[in-house]
């Protein structure tokens, strides 16, 4: 039998990893459809170098939380740089994911969930030892706990969640605001959590907007 398609069929084309730019390769170019291997319904594929990379990143929490917890003031330099080590790994992933091609659904689910944790963790130990800002602490970790009970409830709404520019942004600035904090540069380090603080807050609206507009699309009496 031949293996021409038939007529009038039409076939979508295979994915390919575009090339690898400047750009794609430090992250700032996402342009384009995700990758297949990303999309709910594909398989995990747990076993990639990219999630090998976050495996790695898991085990450094715990030991983050351990070596802080056990210094006197919080501001452990082992813990400090075990963070940033952590923190950076989700760069480290993302190029190895980008060089390779190895992308997966588990690594899709797995990066933001150790992102959020890495950010919390560092959270619980400044609030503890009062090395940031505790109001924008605590702001931060209710943006949060709004994030995690309404985002399950958006998705069982049908509303497709994606990151959005404000929302990757916020992530560095959260970071090396608390990596700032853990070696006792409490002013410049919270003034770098409220920047990350605002464009999280910033992205948050954007996800509602988003969403608001999707379920709209889906019954647009819901808009009345």
């Amino acid at each position: 039998m031949s293996d021409a398609p038939r007529p009038g069929r039409s076939e979508a084309p295979a994915w390919r990893n575009p090339r690898l730019t400047l750009r794609r390769f430090s992250g700032l170019d996402r342009s384009g459809p995700p990758p297949p291997a990303t999309l709910a319904g594909a398989p995990l594929n747990p076993w990639t170098i990219p999630n090998a990379i976050g495996y790695v990143r898991a085990l450094g929490i715990p030991l983050f939380l351990y070596l802080a917890f056990s210094s006197p003031d919080g501001t452990d330099l082992t813990a400090a740089i075990i963070f940033a080590a952590v923190a950076w790994g989700d760069q480290l992933d993302g190029i190895a994911a980008r060089i390779t091609g190895q992308y997966s659904r588990l690594g899709a689910l797995l990066d933001p969930v150790l992102d959020r944790l890495l950010v919390l963790s560092g959270v619980v130990v400044c609030f503890h030892f009062d090395l940031l800002w505790r109001w924008a602490l605590a702001v931060l970790v209710a943006r949060e706990l709004f994030m995690l009970a309404v985002g399950p409830y958006a998705v069982r709404r049908g509303v497709d969640l994606k990151i959005n520019w404000p929302g990757r942004w916020s992530v560095w600035p959260l970071m090396v605001g608390i990596g700032l904090g853990l070696i006792g540069q409490r002013t410049l380090g919270s003034v770098s959590v409220v920047t990350g603080v605002a464009l999280a807050l910033w992205a948050t609206v954007l996800y509602a907007v988003d969403a608001r507009r999707q379920l709209a699309a889906r019954d647009p009496s819901s808009s009345a």
